[in-house]
């Protein structure tokens, strides 16, 4: 089965039809479900791994299990969750096989402004290169579940509701684990907090 090359446009198919496809045997079918939410999905990943090339590596590893496991897919919550899931779980697996981690810096299409606890904006003002590379890496000093929840939750954009989908949780344990991580975020961020008060 081939729905692509039987003339049917990719734009028109939902998320849902594009997989059904994939596991009827469509060869493209899969190739235009990533492609439509690869952004979205390395910007998580990058976040979560900080280091660019663990960030591919914890994708590919995501996007091959996604390819395979796709036929288990059962409906019940959106395509882009499940997606969101399997990447979150490479990039978790990928961290706690990883027992050193070097600081690396980012590379320059990181561009969403960080808002971590109260809200402040911490990019703000001609620092704004050298604040989001202190704040990732206060980010790295977490637990990778709690990073994860962070990431998603605070940098990421999406509710607790969401965040729980993707991460096969409790609402209530995102919860927890995003207040356990701005505990400890807090402490290593202050000295920005002072000195975004003193330059206002």
């Amino acid at each position: 089965m081939n729905v692509l090359a039987e003339g049917m446009d990719a734009d028109s198919l939902t998320d849902h039809q594009l997989l059904a496809a994939h596991v009827a045997g469509d060869p493209q079918a899969f190739a235009v479900l990533f492609g439509r939410h690869q952004n979205r999905l390395w910007a998580v990943a990058l976040r979560t791994m900080r280091k660019p090339e663990d960030a591919a590596d914890a994708l590919q590893d995501a996007m091959i299990s996604a390819f395979r496991r796709a036929s288990g897919f059962r409906g019940d919550s959106q395509v882009t969750t499940w997606l969101h899931r399997i990447v979150v779980n490479a990039c978790l697996d990928r961290l706690r096989h990883n027992k050193v981690r070097q600081v690396q810096s980012l590379p320059d299409d990181v561009d969403r402004d960080l808002q971590l606890a109260d809200g402040t904006d911490l990019t703000a003002g001609a620092e704004r290169w050298e604040l989001r590379r202190i704040v990732l890496e206060a980010l790295d000093s977490i637990n990778p579940d709690q990073r994860a929840a962070i990431v998603l939750v605070d940098m990421e954009g999406y509710s607790v509701e969401e965040t729980a989908a993707m991460l096969g949780c409790a609402t209530g344990t995102i919860k927890s684990r995003c207040s356990r991580g701005r505990a400890k975020l807090a402490p290593l961020l202050q000295d920005l907090r002072d000195k975004d008060l003193t330059n206002a």
